[in-house]
């Protein structure tokens, strides 16, 4: 049987009577960094799974192994309706996420398909494209998975305040390079590490 690591942490907290503050004094962290854990958002690091497994009296290789469900390749999508621009933006992406499955769209109407079916970590949206706006791709793109990180393109930062209102992570004006990627990165809703999400 497959074990959630959210699923054991929550229920190894309770059994032991410890309120999620009390369980973050005693590892000395943010009761928001264990709230994240239990529902699923974050993964504690290795270091932070042993105190847990100390802390909550858990087999540490239960906790790794709980893990590896979790830690799966980022689905990272580019959406330009100019091909330049997503052809140029993609080798930049793969440069700075080396380890992730990267996919472009030049029709918005394809990205949103895409993200009914595949859980979509982060997203590179342009906010204009044709008749179609980015911020009502971003919504859609939320609709489906709330936790998917969007960083939006642009030639002009005029949109900036309308992008930021969507529930975004981050802007980006064109041309994209791989400091600002990194730069955005850093800044995410939901952290991507190699697999996944952590704390």
């Amino acid at each position: 049987m497959k074990y959630i690591l959210s699923d054991i942490l929550k229920q190894a907290r309770i059994d032991k009577g410890l309120s999620q503050e009390i369980l973050a004094e005693r590892l000395f962290v943010t009761k928001s960094a264990v709230s994240n854990w239990e529902q699923g958002i974050r993964i504690p690091d290795t270091v932070t799974l042993a105190k847990i497994a100390d802390c909550l009296d858990l087999d540490i290789a239960l906790l790794v192994n709980a893990t590896i469900g979790q830690n799966k390749t980022p689905n990272v999508i580019m959406v330009d309706d100019e091909k330049i621009i997503l052809n140029g933006g993609i080798p930049i992406i793969k440069s700075v996420l080396p380890g992730a499955n990267i996919e472009g769209f030049i029709k918005p109407s394809e990205a949103i398909e895409y993200a009914k079916h595949n859980k979509v970590d982060l997203a590179f949206l342009d906010i204009e494209m044709g008749m179609t706006s980015g911020l009502d791709v971003c919504r859609e793109f939320l609709d489906y998975n709330p936790k998917t990180n969007v960083i939006y393109l642009t030639a002009y930062s005029d949109y900036a305040l309308d992008a930021w209102s969507t529930g975004a992570s981050g802007f980006m004006t064109k041309p994209l390079t791989a400091d600002g990627v990194r730069e955005q990165l850093a800044k995410l809703r939901y952290p991507l590490i190699a697999g996944g999400v952590t704390e």
